[in-house]
């Protein structure tokens, strides 16, 4: 039996005035901060011990990913940080109240921009170059993103990192995004295409998976303080 860990970062501040984020960064809140403490603290209640913790090279990701360590007395365990578990790209949305766009576009549109999972957000006219993607082709910087397309770039993680250690017995603890999140959740669940729209992923909830030997899901749980 082995044990997977999604964890979606403590709110940010883009949660909390309700901006479209996407690859930017966004810090903490003083009560994301918490979050990240609470979390760490039901999954040391869990008893669980981990092998390795994945995460985006996105600050608000990477500080919740430090603090649950802490929490856990296992800040010792190797961070991967890949931008392949970014959050979503929001193309031209990102810094947008969301309520403003709802004004602009339509609650129909911006509900489909972001809860399908094909829709694509309007993109942005060429991308934004940044040291942490230095090494990345450029065709591999997006202008903006369907969840399709973001599971594009997650999915194959999944298969490459994560799985295979969960494989070998070793637990594992991925602290990333809500849309990252969902693609995983919904490749792991085998949730369809339509019905992918009504999953959310709370901010600081452990969702705790649990495989048998061959990578049959045998168990879910959503740890609540």
């Amino acid at each position: 039996m082995s044990k997977l860990v999604l964890l979606r970062h403590g709110q940010s501040l883009a949660n909390k005035v309700n901006e479209y984020t996407g690859w930017s960064d966004s810090p903490l809140t003083d009560y994301g901060v918490k979050q990240a403490h609470v979390a760490g603290k039901l999954l040391r209640s869990q008893q669980l011990e981990f092998a390795d913790l994945h995460t985006s090279v996105l600050v608000r990701a990477i500080k919740t990913a430090n603090i649950v360590l802490d929490e856990l007395h296992q800040s010792y365990i190797p961070i991967h940080k890949t931008w392949r578990l970014n959050e979503r790209h929001y193309g031209s949305l990102r810094g947008w109240n969301k309520d403003d766009t709802r004004k602009i576009f339509g609650a129909q549109q911006v509900a489909l921009w972001r809860r399908s999972y094909y829709a694509v957000p309007p993109k942005l006219d060429f991308p934004v170059l940044d040291r942490r993607y230095a090494n990345l082709p450029e065709s591999s910087l997006p202008l903006a993103e369907s969840l399709k397309m973001a599971s594009a770039r997650i999915v194959p993680y999944w298969t490459d990192t994560i799985a295979p250690q969960l494989m070998d017995g070793k637990n594992q603890l991925v602290v990333a995004h809500g849309s990252t999140l969902r693609a995983m959740i919904k490749f792991i669940e085998r949730i369809s295409d339509k019905d992918i729209d009504g999953v959310e992923v709370a901010n600081g909830e452990p969702i705790i998976y649990t495989f048998d030997e061959k990578m049959n899901l045998t168990d879910k749980t959503i740890v609540t303080d």
